[in-house]
């Protein structure tokens, strides 16, 4: 049996496919396969919240409730919202049992993860991605949900949304700033299938020129953890998207440094870097390079663009970015543009 007729085959027998699968992964899929985007939404339909990760009181998804609503959409709260288990939001059964039940049900059309931190790897091998696969929807979150992103776009080729999660809505929506509006909204956004379009000032240290190609990318600490598992991103060909936040600059040196040396840099079209929040170096210790000479030292030998200051990641301007959709990239002498195709 020939590997699609395999696939075909396991699929509806409700196999748990990502815990079954090798080293290497049984489905991994090849590097140009084409992405699947879920269905968008339309007023009335439900977007359910799940904790993946870290824990999170109902009071404080509230904001993010009242604001979905506001857009038309029906919520659906997971059992995990306000459960806790030491740092996590609730026990990895509990979790894993929340997100799949979410994953399962065909009148929820997107997940939003509740808030990131970690755990999302705890669980990941024992979901089932069987019914998603037929009926996909989006997976929104980012941090530490860019495991199910990384996952979902190696394994089964279905486009998943990187954005803010539900502790980033603010409470008061008046008083908040204008990005953080502009970034929740931007969540909306996608979801309605708008034409995204983003832009940030220019950066002297980019590195010019146009990319065509798939988006993909999220934290780069989590990415790093995912290296040689059945989760691992393909990088060929793809415009890569990484951000950081409470990371010394050495540590951002080795993650870029194990970037290269796995030739994840070498076949890039274009490269992103967002918001980097680092530690200050101890007295005596310092690194000697900044975020801009840390990544141009390993991308000197290749050609494609490269943009920094993109408005992603751990900060109040953390744009929505659809993962596994083929996106342009121009960065010029005046600005940067990241638009969807």
């Amino acid at each position: 049996m020939d590997r699609k007729k395999f696939i075909a085959s396991v699929l509806p027998l409700g196999i748990a496919v990502s815990g079954m699968l090798p080293r290497k992964g049984l489905l991994a899929l090849e590097p140009d396969a084409p992405v699947k985007i879920p269905p968008y939404l339309k007023k009335g339909d439900c977007i359910g919240i799940c904790c993946v990760a870290g824990y999170i009181t109902l009071e404080d998804v509230q904001p993010a409730i009242n604001k979905i609503r506001e857009w038309g959409f029906e919520v659906k709260v997971g059992n995990t919202v306000g459960k806790k288990d030491f740092t996590y939001g609730g026990t990895d059964k509990e979790r894993l049992n929340d997100f799949q039940q979410m994953l399962d049900d065909k009148n929820i059309k997107a997940i939003l993860c509740a808030r990131g931190g970690y755990g999302s790897i705890r669980i990941i091998d024992k979901i089932n991605f069987s019914q998603f696969v037929l009926h996909p929807k989006w997976i929104i979150g980012f941090s530490d949900v860019t495991v199910l992103h990384c996952h979902i776009n190696r394994n089964f080729g279905i486009a998943s949304l990187h954005s803010k999660m539900c502790n980033s809505f603010p409470d008061n929506w008046k008083d908040a700033e204008a990005v953080q509006k502009d970034s929740i909204e931007s969540i909306r956004q996608c979801l309605d299938g708008a034409t995204m379009n983003y832009s940030c000032a220019f950066n002297p240290k980019n590195k010019t020129g146009i990319a065509e190609g798939n988006l993909i990318g999220g934290n780069l600490e989590t990415i790093q953890s995912l290296a040689g598992s059945v989760s691992d991103i393909h990088t060929d060909g793809k415009i890569l998207f990484v951000e950081d936040t409470d990371e010394y600059l050495y540590s951002i040196d080795r993650l870029f440094w194990s970037l290269k040396r796995s030739g994840k840099l070498s076949a890039l079209k274009g490269l992103i870097i967002g918001g980097f929040k680092t530690k200050k170096d101890d007295p005596g210790d310092e690194f000697g390079k900044t975020i801009e000479e840390i990544v141009l030292e390993k991308v000197s030998e290749y050609n494609y663009p490269v943009c920094f200051d993109f408005p992603v990641g751990h900060q109040k301007n953390n744009v929505a970015l659809k993962c596994g959709v083929r996106h342009r990239l121009i960065v010029n002498e005046k600005s940067t543009t990241l638009s969807v195709l």
